[in-house]
């Protein structure tokens, strides 16, 4: 599967099995979403489990929230990540502080669907990573998937956990690579991003990293579509790496992303949003508390720049294989 079928199969077997779960967004129903991740499920399960809603984010978050309370388990698909931002007062305010601001009287499982980041010439309205801005949010969770495997089993995992989770999809892997531009050999996808994944229903849990590929001379954090824009950079290099894909945002895996620093001793920070404020800060921060005493050498981030995200320029903007590279020389000859 890619990781648009794998996201199907996801929510087809959590239909199939759940009564309660109901999915709604923008064009979600007959036209199956504007990447096709719902095709076929209204058909299958008719316009009561899967809703085709107006365009009002706020809206479609504050129903959720209301289904949610009374024992549905609603999973929202916002179109483009970049599209959130007028739900952020019932995400930020309602969604994510009922469980606490009713002293765990109330819960809300929603599972909020969001297609971030670019590589599909969407220009700056299309092409946003807002992941920092959630994490910093107390009472939700945020995931983002690196393939089509762990897209299946943590989206199944966030649709069955009974607190809010941000799904955050990177849509430059929902149908593999694209069929190369001989202009831009720099950007590197490492392994095409298609894998085996099994149609019957099964879970990842959320909160535990994943080390993607072992090595000693340096630690390489990511996650999104970076993950295999490091893996290219560092077989480029010939360097070995020890990539984590960090899975889950929040809660982080602060032991998986500790032992291996510890044990390299350097480490390179990479994602594809701004940097300034962006999720890899946190990580840097979390480094250097954790590892400071075993640190050989600066932490170094590559991430894209301070500037909304260009359409005549995505692949200066992109952190590809390139800026990693040089990154890791940083880390390597300090």
């Amino acid at each position: 599967m890619n990781m648009v079928q794998a996201l199907n199969s996801a929510m087809d077997n959590m239909l199939e099995r759940d009564p309660n779960v109901v999915l709604m967004g923008q064009d979600i129903g007959y036209f199956g979403g504007v990447f096709r991740c719902t095709q076929g499920l209204q058909g299958k399960y008719g316009e009561h489990r899967v809703l085709d809603t107006p365009i009002a984010e706020g809206g479609m978050v504050g129903t959720a929230i209301g289904m949610a309370v009374n024992g549905l388990r609603p999973v929202v698909e916002i179109q483009f990540a970049d599209y959130i931002y007028p739900a952020i007062d019932q995400i930020v305010s309602q969604l994510a502080r009922l469980r606490h601001r009713s002293a765990g009287s109330f819960w809300a499982p929603v599972t909020i669907r969001a297609p971030c980041g670019g590589g599909i010439r969407g220009g700056q309205t299309h092409s946003q990573s807002p992941e920092s801005l959630f994490t910093h949010i107390c009472g939700i969770k945020v995931v983002m998937p690196s393939n089509p495997y762990d897209a299946k089993g943590l989206l199944i995992s966030a649709i069955e956990d009974d607190d809010p989770v941000l799904f955050l999809e990177p849509k430059r892997l929902y149908n593999g690579p694209f069929d190369g531009d001989p202009d831009k050999p720099a950007v590197g996808w490492g392994e095409h991003p298609h894998g085996e994944v099994p149609e019957d229903h099964y879970g990842l849990p959320l909160g535990i990293a994943k080390t993607v590929t072992q090595g000693d001379a340096v630690t390489i954090l990511t996650y999104g579509t970076m993950v295999h824009v490091c893996v290219a950079a560092a077989r480029a290099l010939g360097v070995s790496a020890d990539i984590i894909d960090v899975c889950t945002m929040a809660p982080l895996d602060t032991d998986t992303i500790a032992k291996s620093v510890q044990r390299t001793g350097r480490c390179v920070i990479a994602h594809e949003a701004t940097r300034f404020s962006g999720f890899g800060a946190e990580l840097a921060a979390t480094v250097q508390e954790e590892c400071f005493w075993h640190l050989n050498a600066p932490i170094q981030r590559v991430a894209g720049w301070d500037t909304p995200y260009p359409h005549a320029f995505e692949w200066s903007y992109f952190p590809g294989q390139n800026r990693v590279i040089a990154a890791l020389k940083v880390a390597l000859e300090s």
